[in-house]
Protein backbone atom coordinates (compact mmCIF):
# COMPACT_ATOMS: atom_id res chain seq x y z
CA UNK A 1 0.00 0.00 0.00
CA UNK A 2 1.05 3.51 -0.98
CA UNK A 3 0.66 6.75 1.16
CA UNK A 4 -2.93 7.36 2.50
CA UNK A 5 -5.33 10.06 1.86
CA UNK A 6 -6.74 12.01 4.70
CA UNK A 7 -10.47 9.92 3.92
CA UNK A 8 -7.96 6.79 4.97
CA UNK A 9 -6.73 8.16 7.57
CA UNK A 10 -10.29 9.32 9.28
CA UNK A 11 -11.91 6.01 8.28
CA UNK A 12 -9.09 4.23 9.94
CA UNK A 13 -9.59 5.74 13.81
CA UNK A 14 -13.36 5.87 13.06
CA UNK A 15 -13.47 2.27 12.29
CA UNK A 16 -11.43 0.86 14.99
CA UNK A 17 -11.76 3.35 17.65
CA UNK A 18 -9.50 2.79 20.84
CA UNK A 19 -11.13 3.20 24.43
CA UNK A 20 -11.65 6.76 25.02
CA UNK A 21 -12.34 8.74 27.96
CA UNK A 22 -12.85 12.41 28.37
CA UNK A 23 -15.29 14.47 31.21
CA UNK A 24 -15.46 11.17 33.11
CA UNK A 25 -17.33 9.50 30.02
CA UNK A 26 -16.28 6.99 27.60
CA UNK A 27 -16.49 8.18 23.76
CA UNK A 28 -18.82 6.68 21.37
CA UNK A 29 -19.30 6.98 18.03
CA UNK A 30 -16.54 8.95 15.22
CA UNK A 31 -13.74 10.33 17.06
CA UNK A 32 -13.44 12.38 13.73
CA UNK A 33 -17.20 13.67 14.60
CA UNK A 34 -16.65 14.98 18.53
CA UNK A 35 -15.62 18.35 19.43
CA UNK A 36 -12.66 17.74 21.01
CA UNK A 37 -11.27 16.03 18.09
CA UNK A 38 -12.60 17.00 14.58
CA UNK A 39 -10.62 20.03 14.28
CA UNK A 40 -7.35 18.30 14.51
CA UNK A 41 -8.07 14.73 12.68
CA UNK A 42 -9.43 17.54 9.74
CA UNK A 43 -5.94 19.30 9.90
CA UNK A 44 -4.09 16.14 9.60
CA UNK A 45 -6.07 14.34 7.04
CA UNK A 46 -5.45 17.68 5.06
CA UNK A 47 -1.69 16.91 5.39
CA UNK A 48 -1.99 13.45 4.11
CA UNK A 49 -3.97 14.41 1.57
CA UNK A 50 -1.17 16.25 0.22
CA UNK A 51 0.78 13.53 -0.47
CA UNK A 52 -0.94 12.18 -3.07
CA UNK A 53 -1.37 16.00 -4.57
CA UNK A 54 0.90 16.09 -7.76
CA UNK A 55 2.28 19.70 -6.49
CA UNK A 56 3.53 18.29 -3.60
CA UNK A 57 4.27 14.26 -4.40
CA UNK A 58 7.75 14.37 -4.84
CA UNK A 59 8.52 16.86 -2.02
CA UNK A 60 6.76 14.22 0.52
CA UNK A 61 7.70 10.75 -0.69
CA UNK A 62 9.74 8.64 -2.29
CA UNK A 63 9.43 5.15 -3.65
CA UNK A 64 9.29 2.10 -1.54
CA UNK A 65 12.39 -0.18 -1.48
CA UNK A 66 9.64 -2.97 -1.14
CA UNK A 67 6.81 -2.48 -3.82
CA UNK A 68 8.44 1.24 -5.70
CA UNK A 69 4.94 2.76 -4.41
CA UNK A 70 5.05 6.65 -2.85
CA UNK A 71 5.91 5.89 0.70
CA UNK A 72 6.49 8.69 3.47
CA UNK A 73 9.80 10.85 2.70
CA UNK A 74 10.19 11.24 7.12
CA UNK A 75 10.17 7.13 6.94
CA UNK A 76 13.48 7.49 4.97
CA UNK A 77 17.18 6.55 6.96
CA UNK A 78 19.03 9.52 5.16
CA UNK A 79 22.33 7.75 3.91
CA UNK A 80 23.83 11.01 2.09
CA UNK A 81 23.83 14.40 2.52
CA UNK A 82 20.98 14.79 -0.18
CA UNK A 83 18.89 12.42 1.18
CA UNK A 84 18.75 14.25 4.30
CA UNK A 85 18.01 17.62 2.68
CA UNK A 86 14.84 16.15 1.28
CA UNK A 87 13.85 15.13 4.48
CA UNK A 88 13.91 18.44 6.14
CA UNK A 89 12.52 19.96 2.86
CA UNK A 90 9.48 17.39 3.79
CA UNK A 91 9.41 18.11 7.01
CA UNK A 92 9.54 22.16 6.14
CA UNK A 93 6.58 21.54 3.78
CA UNK A 94 4.33 20.32 6.51
CA UNK A 95 5.55 22.40 9.49
CA UNK A 96 3.96 25.47 7.31
CA UNK A 97 0.69 23.70 7.03
CA UNK A 98 0.63 23.86 11.00
CA UNK A 99 2.70 26.46 11.78
CA UNK A 100 4.43 24.41 14.35
CA UNK A 101 1.74 23.92 16.35
CA UNK A 102 1.30 20.44 16.30
CA UNK A 103 4.14 19.47 18.65
CA UNK A 104 3.56 15.64 17.35
CA UNK A 105 2.97 15.77 13.55
CA UNK A 106 3.43 12.35 12.20
CA UNK A 107 6.42 13.19 10.72
CA UNK A 108 7.60 13.52 14.19
CA UNK A 109 7.23 9.80 15.07
CA UNK A 110 7.94 8.57 11.57
CA UNK A 111 11.58 10.10 12.09
CA UNK A 112 11.74 8.55 15.57
CA UNK A 113 10.81 4.96 14.33
CA UNK A 114 13.28 5.21 12.01
CA UNK A 115 16.34 6.16 13.95
CA UNK A 116 15.38 2.96 16.11
CA UNK A 117 14.82 0.60 13.35
CA UNK A 118 17.98 1.93 11.80
CA UNK A 119 19.82 1.26 15.55
CA UNK A 120 18.46 -2.32 15.46
CA UNK A 121 21.96 -3.64 15.00
CA UNK A 122 22.51 -2.71 18.85
CA UNK A 123 19.43 -4.68 19.83
CA UNK A 124 21.08 -7.69 17.56
CA UNK A 125 24.02 -8.26 19.56
CA UNK A 126 22.05 -9.59 22.12
CA UNK A 127 18.39 -10.33 20.95
CA UNK A 128 18.24 -11.19 17.32
CA UNK A 129 14.38 -11.61 17.77
CA UNK A 130 13.97 -8.27 18.89
CA UNK A 131 16.01 -6.63 16.56
CA UNK A 132 13.78 -8.50 13.95
CA UNK A 133 10.72 -7.25 14.92
CA UNK A 134 11.73 -3.73 15.23
CA UNK A 135 12.65 -3.66 11.45
CA UNK A 136 9.52 -5.37 10.38
CA UNK A 137 7.48 -2.77 12.44
CA UNK A 138 9.44 -0.23 10.74
CA UNK A 139 8.76 -1.79 7.27
CA UNK A 140 4.78 -1.99 8.30
CA UNK A 141 4.50 1.71 9.32
CA UNK A 142 6.63 2.46 5.73
CA UNK A 143 4.34 0.73 3.84
CA UNK A 144 1.06 1.07 5.90
CA UNK A 145 1.61 4.96 6.98
CA UNK A 146 0.96 4.09 10.32
CA UNK A 147 -0.17 7.21 12.30
CA UNK A 148 1.76 6.98 15.25
CA UNK A 149 1.87 8.51 18.87
CA UNK A 150 4.25 7.74 21.68
CA UNK A 151 4.73 7.10 25.25
CA UNK A 152 8.25 7.36 27.37
CA UNK A 153 7.12 9.93 30.76
CA UNK A 154 5.59 7.58 33.78
CA UNK A 155 3.93 9.57 36.90
CA UNK A 156 6.33 11.05 38.35
CA UNK A 157 5.26 8.94 41.93
CA UNK A 158 6.30 6.02 39.92
CA UNK A 159 10.31 5.66 39.90
CA UNK A 160 9.99 6.87 43.93
CA UNK A 161 7.41 3.98 44.53
CA UNK A 162 9.76 1.55 43.29
CA UNK A 163 13.06 2.94 44.94
CA UNK A 164 11.43 4.38 48.19
CA UNK A 165 9.22 0.89 48.46
CA UNK A 166 6.60 3.21 49.69
CA UNK A 167 3.83 1.38 48.47
CA UNK A 168 3.25 -2.57 48.61
CA UNK A 169 1.63 -2.40 44.64
CA UNK A 170 3.99 -0.62 42.90
CA UNK A 171 2.82 2.26 40.30
CA UNK A 172 5.26 1.83 37.93
CA UNK A 173 4.31 0.35 34.96
CA UNK A 174 5.93 -3.08 34.48
CA UNK A 175 5.58 -6.60 32.77
CA UNK A 176 3.87 -8.68 35.19
CA UNK A 177 3.62 -11.78 33.40
CA UNK A 178 5.39 -13.46 30.21
CA UNK A 179 3.19 -16.39 28.24
CA UNK A 180 3.67 -18.04 25.26
CA UNK A 181 1.74 -15.48 23.15
CA UNK A 182 3.54 -12.61 25.13
CA UNK A 183 4.08 -10.03 27.69
CA UNK A 184 1.03 -9.08 29.62
CA UNK A 185 1.78 -5.13 31.13
CA UNK A 186 0.00 -3.15 33.98
CA UNK A 187 0.48 0.72 34.76
CA UNK A 188 0.22 4.04 32.70
CA UNK A 189 1.37 6.31 31.14
CA UNK A 190 1.65 10.42 30.89
CA UNK A 191 1.24 12.63 27.94
CA UNK A 192 0.17 10.42 25.28
CA UNK A 193 -0.03 13.33 22.83
CA UNK A 194 -2.85 12.69 19.99
CA UNK A 195 -2.81 8.63 21.25
CA UNK A 196 -6.84 8.73 20.61
CA UNK A 197 -6.22 10.09 16.70
CA UNK A 198 -3.26 7.62 15.87
CA UNK A 199 -3.52 3.90 14.56
CA UNK A 200 -1.02 2.79 16.94
CA UNK A 201 1.40 3.55 20.12
CA UNK A 202 4.91 3.18 20.74
CA UNK A 203 5.77 2.71 24.14
CA UNK A 204 9.55 2.91 25.85
CA UNK A 205 9.93 4.02 28.75
CA UNK A 206 13.22 5.54 30.84
CA UNK A 207 13.32 1.48 32.83
CA UNK A 208 12.90 2.20 36.30
CA UNK A 209 16.48 1.17 37.55
CA UNK A 210 16.02 -2.41 40.04
CA UNK A 211 18.42 -5.00 41.17
CA UNK A 212 16.61 -7.64 38.91
CA UNK A 213 18.35 -9.20 36.09
CA UNK A 214 15.40 -9.94 33.91
CA UNK A 215 13.67 -6.45 34.91
CA UNK A 216 9.75 -5.51 34.88
CA UNK A 217 10.15 -2.31 33.88
CA UNK A 218 12.46 -2.26 30.97
CA UNK A 219 10.78 -2.76 27.46
CA UNK A 220 9.79 -1.38 24.74
CA UNK A 221 7.13 -2.88 22.35
CA UNK A 222 4.52 -1.03 19.89
CA UNK A 223 0.14 -1.95 19.69
CA UNK A 224 -2.82 -0.72 17.94
CA UNK A 225 -4.20 1.83 19.93
CA UNK A 226 -7.41 -0.28 19.99
CA UNK A 227 -5.62 -2.93 21.57
CA UNK A 228 -7.66 -4.37 24.03
CA UNK A 229 -6.82 -3.57 27.45
CA UNK A 230 -5.23 -0.37 26.76
CA UNK A 231 -7.51 3.13 27.33
CA UNK A 232 -7.04 6.83 26.95
CA UNK A 233 -8.05 9.11 29.75
CA UNK A 234 -8.14 12.64 28.07
CA UNK A 235 -7.24 15.98 29.82
CA UNK A 236 -10.27 18.69 29.61
CA UNK A 237 -10.44 19.85 25.46
CA UNK A 238 -8.88 22.91 24.85
CA UNK A 239 -11.10 23.76 21.59
CA UNK A 240 -13.04 26.41 22.50
CA UNK A 241 -15.70 26.41 19.76
CA UNK A 242 -16.50 25.48 15.98
CA UNK A 243 -15.54 28.95 14.73
CA UNK A 244 -12.52 29.85 12.93
CA UNK A 245 -13.00 33.18 14.13
CA UNK A 246 -13.19 33.00 17.63
CA UNK A 247 -10.79 30.26 17.68
CA UNK A 248 -8.40 30.42 14.78
CA UNK A 249 -5.50 27.82 16.90
CA UNK A 250 -7.41 25.30 19.37
CA UNK A 251 -10.21 24.67 16.42
CA UNK A 252 -7.18 23.51 13.86
CA UNK A 253 -4.23 22.50 15.72
CA UNK A 254 -6.03 21.36 19.76
CA UNK A 255 -3.50 18.18 20.11
CA UNK A 256 -5.50 15.80 22.55
CA UNK A 257 -3.14 14.99 25.42
CA UNK A 258 -3.99 11.57 27.16
CA UNK A 259 -3.08 9.48 30.38
CA UNK A 260 -2.64 5.35 28.87
CA UNK A 261 -3.77 2.83 31.14
CA UNK A 262 -2.51 -0.55 30.18
CA UNK A 263 -5.06 -2.65 32.28
CA UNK A 264 -3.68 -6.14 31.77
CA UNK A 265 -2.68 -5.32 27.77
CA UNK A 266 -1.24 -8.32 26.07
CA UNK A 267 1.46 -7.74 23.93
CA UNK A 268 2.55 -10.15 21.73
CA UNK A 269 5.76 -11.16 20.84
CA UNK A 270 6.04 -10.22 17.51
CA UNK A 271 5.90 -6.68 18.94
CA UNK A 272 8.20 -6.50 21.67
CA UNK A 273 11.65 -5.24 20.81
CA UNK A 274 12.98 -4.58 24.36
CA UNK A 275 12.25 -7.15 27.24
CA UNK A 276 13.84 -7.09 30.55
CA UNK A 277 17.21 -5.39 29.60
CA UNK A 278 17.82 -2.25 31.62
CA UNK A 279 20.98 -1.44 30.76
CA UNK A 280 20.41 -2.09 27.01
CA UNK A 281 16.93 0.03 27.19
CA UNK A 282 18.81 3.00 28.36
CA UNK A 283 22.08 2.39 26.24
CA UNK A 284 19.86 1.91 23.05
CA UNK A 285 18.12 5.15 23.37
CA UNK A 286 21.39 7.23 22.92
CA UNK A 287 22.75 4.77 20.00
CA UNK A 288 19.61 5.18 17.91
CA UNK A 289 20.39 8.70 18.23
CA UNK A 290 16.86 9.69 18.81
CA UNK A 291 17.53 13.13 19.85
CA UNK A 292 19.34 13.83 16.70
CA UNK A 293 17.40 12.38 14.26
CA UNK A 294 14.04 14.28 15.47
CA UNK A 295 16.08 17.15 16.67
CA UNK A 296 16.10 18.11 12.54
CA UNK A 297 11.95 17.51 12.38
CA UNK A 298 11.92 19.91 15.51
CA UNK A 299 13.94 22.57 14.13
CA UNK A 300 11.61 22.16 10.69
CA UNK A 301 8.73 23.17 13.45
CA UNK A 302 10.32 25.19 15.92
CA UNK A 303 11.16 27.43 12.45
CA UNK A 304 7.92 27.39 11.22
CA UNK A 305 6.62 28.80 14.44
CA UNK A 306 8.76 31.54 15.23
CA UNK A 307 8.18 32.55 11.74
CA UNK A 308 4.04 33.11 12.40
CA UNK A 309 4.86 34.24 15.48
CA UNK A 310 6.83 37.28 13.76
CA UNK A 311 4.52 37.24 11.08
CA UNK A 312 1.33 37.98 13.61
CA UNK A 313 3.62 40.75 15.79
CA UNK A 314 4.10 42.48 12.65
CA UNK A 315 0.79 42.50 11.71
CA UNK A 316 -0.17 43.43 15.10
CA UNK A 317 2.13 46.23 14.70
CA UNK A 318 1.24 47.48 11.84
CA UNK A 319 -2.74 47.04 12.54
CA UNK A 320 -2.24 49.12 16.03
CA UNK A 321 -0.11 52.34 14.32
CA UNK A 322 3.07 51.43 16.94
CA UNK A 323 5.45 50.99 14.97
CA UNK A 324 7.09 54.48 15.46
CA UNK A 325 8.38 53.13 19.03
CA UNK A 326 11.56 52.23 19.32
CA UNK A 327 11.03 49.64 22.34
CA UNK A 328 7.98 47.86 20.01
CA UNK A 329 10.61 47.48 16.77
CA UNK A 330 12.79 45.91 20.08
CA UNK A 331 10.73 43.75 20.67
CA UNK A 332 9.77 42.42 16.57
CA UNK A 333 14.00 42.30 16.78
CA UNK A 334 14.18 39.94 19.26
CA UNK A 335 11.84 37.84 17.30
CA UNK A 336 14.32 37.93 14.18
CA UNK A 337 16.75 37.61 16.08
CA UNK A 338 15.59 33.96 17.55
CA UNK A 339 14.47 32.97 14.00
CA UNK A 340 17.58 33.80 11.55
CA UNK A 341 19.38 31.95 15.38
CA UNK A 342 17.12 28.95 14.35
CA UNK A 343 17.98 29.10 11.25
CA UNK A 344 22.15 29.37 11.67
CA UNK A 345 21.74 26.40 13.81
CA UNK A 346 20.12 23.99 11.55
CA UNK A 347 22.21 24.96 8.64
CA UNK A 348 25.33 24.07 10.90
CA UNK A 349 23.92 20.56 11.97
CA UNK A 350 23.26 20.04 8.20
CA UNK A 351 26.57 21.38 6.78
CA UNK A 352 28.43 19.90 9.38
CA UNK A 353 26.38 16.47 9.14
CA UNK A 354 28.34 12.78 9.13
CA UNK A 355 27.58 9.13 8.86
CA UNK A 356 27.47 7.16 12.30
CA UNK A 357 27.95 3.87 13.19
CA UNK A 358 24.49 2.19 11.32
CA UNK A 359 24.69 3.79 8.10
CA UNK A 360 22.88 7.16 8.63
CA UNK A 361 23.84 10.77 7.56
CA UNK A 362 23.58 12.07 11.21
CA UNK A 363 23.62 15.94 11.85
CA UNK A 364 25.56 17.74 13.92
CA UNK A 365 24.37 17.12 17.15
CA UNK A 366 25.92 19.75 19.05
CA UNK A 367 23.60 22.65 16.77
CA UNK A 368 20.91 20.45 17.53
CA UNK A 369 21.73 20.24 21.02
CA UNK A 370 22.28 24.16 21.20
CA UNK A 371 18.68 24.92 19.98
CA UNK A 372 16.78 22.20 22.56
CA UNK A 373 17.84 24.13 25.15
CA UNK A 374 17.75 27.54 23.12
CA UNK A 375 14.24 27.41 22.68
CA UNK A 376 12.10 26.34 25.61
CA UNK A 377 13.98 29.55 27.26
CA UNK A 378 12.98 31.77 24.24
CA UNK A 379 9.42 30.92 23.68
CA UNK A 380 8.06 32.30 26.77
CA UNK A 381 10.00 35.39 25.55
CA UNK A 382 8.37 35.19 22.33
CA UNK A 383 4.45 34.94 24.44
CA UNK A 384 5.73 37.84 26.11
CA UNK A 385 6.38 39.84 23.16
CA UNK A 386 2.48 39.06 21.88
CA UNK A 387 1.37 40.30 25.26
CA UNK A 388 2.83 42.91 25.49
CA UNK A 389 1.70 44.25 21.54
CA UNK A 390 -1.30 43.20 22.58
CA UNK A 391 -2.08 44.75 25.85
CA UNK A 392 -5.62 45.31 26.55
CA UNK A 393 -6.58 44.02 23.01
CA UNK A 394 -6.07 40.61 23.75
CA UNK A 395 -8.10 41.28 26.82
CA UNK A 396 -11.48 43.21 25.46
CA UNK A 397 -11.87 40.56 22.09
CA UNK A 398 -15.82 40.04 21.22
CA UNK A 399 -16.56 37.31 19.31
CA UNK A 400 -17.94 36.27 15.77
CA UNK A 401 -21.61 36.66 17.00
CA UNK A 402 -21.04 40.15 18.53
CA UNK A 403 -20.66 41.25 14.44
CA UNK A 404 -23.81 39.66 13.57
CA UNK A 405 -25.98 41.59 16.13
CA UNK A 406 -27.56 45.04 16.13
CA UNK A 407 -23.91 46.47 17.78
CA UNK A 408 -21.89 45.90 14.63
CA UNK A 409 -21.69 49.21 13.26
CA UNK A 410 -20.41 50.21 16.72
CA UNK A 411 -18.14 47.57 16.85
CA UNK A 412 -16.89 48.05 13.60
CA UNK A 413 -16.15 51.37 14.36
CA UNK A 414 -14.82 51.62 17.83
CA UNK A 415 -12.62 48.46 17.41
CA UNK A 416 -10.98 49.35 13.74
CA UNK A 417 -7.28 49.05 13.33
CA UNK A 418 -4.93 51.05 10.61
CA UNK A 419 -6.56 49.67 7.44
CA UNK A 420 -8.50 46.90 8.69
CA UNK A 421 -11.74 46.96 9.68
CA UNK A 422 -13.38 46.51 13.03
CA UNK A 423 -14.15 42.73 12.64
CA UNK A 424 -11.05 41.95 10.80
CA UNK A 425 -8.73 43.93 13.37
CA UNK A 426 -10.69 42.04 16.26
CA UNK A 427 -9.81 38.61 14.30
CA UNK A 428 -5.88 39.50 14.54
CA UNK A 429 -6.07 39.67 18.16
CA UNK A 430 -7.87 36.74 18.94
CA UNK A 431 -5.27 34.85 16.98
CA UNK A 432 -3.00 36.74 19.27
CA UNK A 433 -4.79 35.87 22.27
CA UNK A 434 -5.27 32.19 21.85
CA UNK A 435 -1.19 32.21 20.85
CA UNK A 436 -0.63 34.06 24.47
CA UNK A 437 -3.70 34.20 26.58
CA UNK A 438 -6.08 31.71 26.16
CA UNK A 439 -5.92 28.08 27.70
CA UNK A 440 -4.38 26.24 23.98
CA UNK A 441 -1.65 29.16 24.52
CA UNK A 442 -0.64 28.10 27.97
CA UNK A 443 -0.24 24.24 26.98
CA UNK A 444 1.39 25.18 24.21
CA UNK A 445 3.95 27.40 26.43
CA UNK A 446 4.35 24.02 28.81
CA UNK A 447 4.73 22.20 26.43
CA UNK A 448 7.66 23.57 24.06
CA UNK A 449 9.29 24.47 28.09
CA UNK A 450 9.53 20.13 28.44
CA UNK A 451 9.56 19.28 25.15
CA UNK A 452 13.00 17.33 24.99
CA UNK A 453 13.19 17.00 29.20
CA UNK A 454 13.55 19.47 31.88
CA UNK A 455 16.17 22.08 31.81
CA UNK A 456 18.23 20.14 33.56
CA UNK A 457 18.27 17.22 31.09
CA UNK A 458 18.17 19.45 28.14
CA UNK A 459 21.16 21.09 29.46
CA UNK A 460 22.69 18.16 30.46
CA UNK A 461 23.03 16.98 26.71
CA UNK A 462 24.43 20.00 25.74
CA UNK A 463 27.56 19.37 28.04
CA UNK A 464 27.93 16.09 27.53
CA UNK A 465 27.45 16.48 23.84
CA UNK A 466 30.26 19.53 23.82
CA UNK A 467 33.24 17.59 23.06
CA UNK A 468 35.46 20.25 21.84
CA UNK A 469 35.33 21.33 25.82
CA UNK A 470 38.64 19.80 26.26
CA UNK A 471 40.45 21.21 23.13
CA UNK A 472 39.17 25.07 24.70
CA UNK A 473 40.52 23.67 28.32
CA UNK A 474 43.68 22.87 26.66
CA UNK A 475 44.62 25.83 24.58
CA UNK A 476 43.85 28.10 27.73
CA UNK A 477 46.71 25.56 29.38
CA UNK A 478 48.59 25.98 27.03
CA UNK A 479 48.46 29.97 27.04
CA UNK A 480 48.93 29.79 30.19
CA UNK A 481 52.48 28.14 30.25
CA UNK A 482 53.72 30.01 27.53
CA UNK A 483 53.62 32.89 30.03
CA UNK A 484 55.81 31.48 32.36
CA UNK A 485 58.09 31.68 29.22
CA UNK A 486 58.38 35.34 29.22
Amino acid sequence: MAVKSGTEYIRRIDSYPPDVRITGGQIHGPLSEHPAFKGLMSTQAAMYDMQLDPAFRRKLTYPSPLTGDPVGLSFLQPKTKKDMAARRKMMQTWALQHHGFLGRAPDYMNTALMAFAAAAGFIEEKYPEYAANLRRYYEYCREQDITLSHVFVQPKTAHLAVLLSLIEEPTATRIVDKNKDGIVIRGAFLLDTQGATCDEILVYPAPVMCEEEDSPYAFAFAVPSSHPGVRFVCRESFVGGDSAYDYPLSSRFEEMDTLVLFEDALVPWDRVFICGDQKLAVRFFEESDFHTHAGMQIMCKNMAKTEFFLGTAELMVETGGIDRYPQVREMVTELILALETLKSLLLAAERNASRDRWGSMLPDRKPLLAANVYYPKMYPRMIEIIQLLGASGVIMIPGEQDFHSPLESQLQRYLQGVDRNGKDHVRLLRLAWEMSVSAFGGRQTVYERFFFGNAAQVNDRLYKGCGDREEYKKRVNDFLRTSDLR
